[in-house]
């Protein structure tokens, strides 16, 4: 990329960032909004900096990453593992259709009730809530991946003397499957920063907890904090995972 394509490609996206804001500084400052309702952008580092100092941020950056990591590792790998079963075998999807059919339509949120009585207003009920709003789009994800396996591929593997099941997934499925699966992951990262709000507005401390108690408030200033620092969590993780894709598909390039 030549520096003039560089420079136009930077400045496209830094101008119509400027121009939002430039919008949504004028609409509270010219009266068409309460500022109490939608706080101009101008108020935001204050907003930021009273948080920052009271250590609310940081602990609730804190406690919103443990049930983040931990609800999104737990939901990853549950839908990889029944993803790989069901795309496998046959017998497995036909049992499971019929149960995957009722309960995929149900919402996370749904499930809060559940959570709360299995798990009490607990880092546990959020964990769950989290799993359960990453698992089937991974589990999707991961079965299709391995659907779509090419069949001369496996045919061409059982030629090589690779017969067993275990040997198919890990020479031949697995490796074919994993730009799909990993389109999965990558999608319930972000999920689970939706599921993070959900599992937390019913009292679990975290991101989710604090812009709920700054919304009762009417502190939409500390709102906004809160949904720019989520917004920027997810940027840096997926950022991240971004790379470690790169670096695992690398073979494809």
């Amino acid at each position: 990329m030549t520096l003039p394509s560089l420079g136009r490609s930077i400045a496209a996206p830094v101008f119509g960032l400027a121009v939002l804001l430039a919008i949504w500084e004028a609409i509270p400052g010219l009266g068409l909004v309460n500022p109490a309702f939608l706080p101009p952008p101008s108020t935001l580092p204050a907003a930021f900096l009273r948080e920052l100092a009271s250590g609310q941020w940081t602990l609730a950056i804190r406690n919103s990453l443990g049930h983040y990591t931990l609800g999104l590792a737990i939901g990853v790998l549950a839908g990889i593992a029944f993803g790989i079963i069901t795309g496998m075998a046959r017998f497995a999807e036909a049992v499971t259709s019929w149960v995957v059919r009722v309960l995929r339509p149900i919402p996370g949120l749904a499930w809060v009730p559940f959570a709360i009585i299995w798990f009490g207003v607990s880092p546990s009920a959020a964990v769950f809530i989290i799993a359960i709003g990453v698992f089937w789009i991974v589990y999707f994800a991961t079965h299709g991946a391995i659907r779509a396996v090419d069949r001369d591929l496996i045919e061409v593997a059982e030629a090589f003397g690779f017969r067993s099941a275990p040997e198919r997934l890990l020479k031949v499925m697995l490796p074919a499957a994993t730009p799909g699966i990993l389109v999965g992951v990558r999608t319930a990262i972000g999920q689970a920063w939706m599921a993070v709000v959900a599992a937390e507005i019913f009292g679990v401390a975290g991101l989710g907890q604090r812009m709920m108690q700054a919304s009762s408030l009417i502190a939409t200033d500390i709102v906004v904090v809160y949904m720019l620092t989520m917004a920027a969590l997810y940027g840096l993780l997926d950022t991240l995972f971004v790379r470690l894709q790169t670096w695992v598909l690398r073979w494809k390039a």
